[in-house]
């Protein structure tokens, strides 16, 4: 399975910053949870590839 294969799976999302200065993105899922914790810089890359993702996504539409 790929990022392109759709899937009937409902999960929770939060975004935010810890006590620590790292930016979390937490995860939870049936259960399971993923806290992933990245430097702001990194953070802000991944801010840059959801929007370049949701740019393409809609030229597609």
């Amino acid at each position: 399975m790929g990022i392109d294969t759709e899937r009937d799976v409902e999960a929770n999302l939060q975004i935010g910053p810890t006590s620590t200065g790292m930016v979390r993105i937490f995860i939870e899922s049936e259960g399971v949870e993923i806290p992933m914790d990245f430097e702001p810089e990194e953070a802000e890359e991944i801010a840059e590839e959801i929007r370049a993702a949701a740019q393409a996504a809609r030229s597609l539409r």
